[in-house]
């Protein structure tokens, strides 16, 4: 039963149980957490006293990729290259045959490098077309057809260039760009990214119906494609490292490059004197690559292996035998053909230089040779 004074018991209000809420939540994180639940239960806080990290912003006004970056600066200076041959049939008629490649600029006066089978001296006509739309007439001042490699002229100033890098200093696994005229003009100046996938490596090709060796080539996985011969092989600094010049059609992600260390005594010789002339050892050598290829008894770890001589030759006068090994030229190790090309190359006709060699049995000696034409 009920009497009249009985009251309703009032329930707390929400405001109350808010307030209440707060003071045991304040309790716990004052008193409770950093003794039992910091660390525990609960994460430490960020007691650093150094700024916060900041976030990292790409600015929209630099380029964002290497290839965006080399695109930008060497781009201008690769040039197209047309060609026209007539190939003799039935030894009286005539065929016309026109063919498409790249090349770059490498002196501001109109010097450009490219293949051999882009532009040879058998190029009836030669057409450079520029990055500006423009097209003048070429002239094949220096060509060498095993080496695929070409020096080319045009009647202009001012142009813009690429700079030679080092292919000695070149690694696997790093960035390379290629750049060129992939399947023609209609695509000129294509940008293909990738890394060096290998270094010396020995290619044979067929070129006139004849085998031959295209020795000390980059492997590269960037595209190379029909056109794209000729074109530069850069580095992540912008720095010509290669010259395209073949690619494996049985399998893809091949692509092969000469390096450029080869065509830089060429090229500036050629600059200064309107020409080149290369000096002559003498010698039929095989580096350690190639030698499989010729004979498998044939086993060297370094150094140029001396395959036959002239007897007549510089080599051969200044005592050096078929089956030594040439280990040095000037001081300078040559373990590849480029590498022995190249010191060769970069010396005149009548020059000496010193050999360090290995005879057939296993004796070191030095002698000089005075370079022939």
């Amino acid at each position: 039963m009920q009497n009249g004074d009985d009251r309703k018991i009032k329930k707390p209000s929400y405001l109350t149980t808010v307030i209440i809420i707060a003071v045991i939540t304040s309790l716990v994180f004052t008193y409770i957490a950093p003794k039992f639940l910091w660390g525990k239960i609960i994460p430490l806080p960020y007691t650093g006293t150094g700024p916060l990290k900041k976030e990292v912003v790409i600015s929209k006004a630099e380029p964002s990729t290497i290839a965006e970056a080399v695109a930008k600066k060497d781009t201008q200076a690769v040039v197209g290259i047309s060609s026209v041959e007539y190939e003799r049939q039935y030894y009286i008629l005539e065929k016309q045959v026109e063919g498409v490649g790249s090349g770059f600029i490498v002196d501001k006066n109109g010097y450009v490098i490219t293949n051999n089978h882009v532009a040879s001296p058998e190029s009836k006509k030669l057409t450079i077309y520029l990055s500006d739309g423009s097209t003048l007439p070429g002239k094949v001042l220096w060509s060498d057809s095993t080496l695929d490699l070409s020096v080319v002229k045009i009647n202009a100033k001012n142009l813009p260039t690429i700079s030679l890098g080092n292919s000695d200093k070149i690694v696997v696994g790093q960035t390379v760009i290629a750049i060129g005229n992939p399947l023609g003009l209609r695509f000129e100046r294509t940008v293909t990214s990738g890394i060096i996938s290998a270094l010396n490596r020995s290619l044979p090709i067929e070129e006139n119906n004849k085998q031959k060796i295209m020795e000390d080539l980059i492997q590269t996985d960037a595209s190379i494609n029909p056109g794209n011969s000729g074109g530069p092989l850069v580095d992540a600094q912008g720095n010509a490292i290669g010259i395209n010049t073949a690619k494996v059609t049985t399998a893809e992600g091949l692509g092969f490059a000469i390096p450029i260390n080869i065509i830089k005594p060429i090229i500036n010789k050629v600059i200064t004197t309107g020409t080149f002339k290369a000096p002559y050892l003498g010698i039929v050598g095989y580096d350690r690559e190639i030698a499989s290829y010729i004979n498998a008894d044939i086993v060297i770890a370094e150094g140029i292996y001396v395959a036959d001589i002239d007897p007549k030759g510089p080599a051969q006068k200044a005592g050096i035998k078929k089956g030594y090994i040439l280990l040095e030229v000037d001081g300078k190790p040559v373990d590849t053909m480029v590498q022995l090309k190249t010191v060769i190359y970069s010396r005149n006709i009548g020059d000496k230089v010193s050999v360090k060699y290995r005879t057939l049995t296993g004796n070191i000696g030095t002698t000089t040779i005075t370079l022939g034409k």
